[in-house]
């Protein structure tokens, strides 16, 4: 994101093509972005969740969604992070299978991995052939 900032901040403000958030309009966000990535990138805030409707470009339906099943999957398992990679690991492994091994009823049943042509040769057990082909890969090394 830095570099992109330091490739366009010689032009206009207005003219300059920055990265961009967009989010609902939860003020704890605008605070957040204006904190970490003020002038750095572009915020679109207060962007009702059935953007799409009304013919516009962004639509924040997937990752209210995506956030609400991870919000739901913490609730019982909090206590279980011994420490920042314990849970940093957990995040990693849930957007594994959310890209490779869940098929998205929006993408006409296939995962987004499949959507990509990201093409592992994943048989019906995915998750299981996902672990066999990472295996493979250190094996390689």
């Amino acid at each position: 994101m830095l570099e992109r900032y330091f490739s366009e901040k010689h032009k206009k403000v207005e003219d300059r093509l920055l990265f961009e958030f967009v989010c609902d309009g939860f003020k704890n966000y605008k605070s957040a972005f204006n904190k970490i990535f003020y002038r750095v990138c572009k915020l679109t805030f207060g962007i009702p969740i059935a953007y799409k409707k009304f013919g516009l470009k962004h639509n924040n339906n997937p990752i209210e969604r995506y956030n609400g099943k991870i919000k739901d999957r913490l609730n019982g398992i909090r206590s279980q992070f011994k420490s920042f990679e314990y849970a940093n690991s957990f995040m990693n492994l849930r957007r594994v299978i959310h890209n490779f091994v869940n098929p998205h009823q929006q993408l006409g049943g296939k995962t987004p991995a499949e959507m990509a042509e990201i093409n592992l040769k994943l048989g019906r057990m995915k998750l299981y052939d996902l672990i066999k082909y990472c295996a493979e890969i250190r094996d390689d090394d």
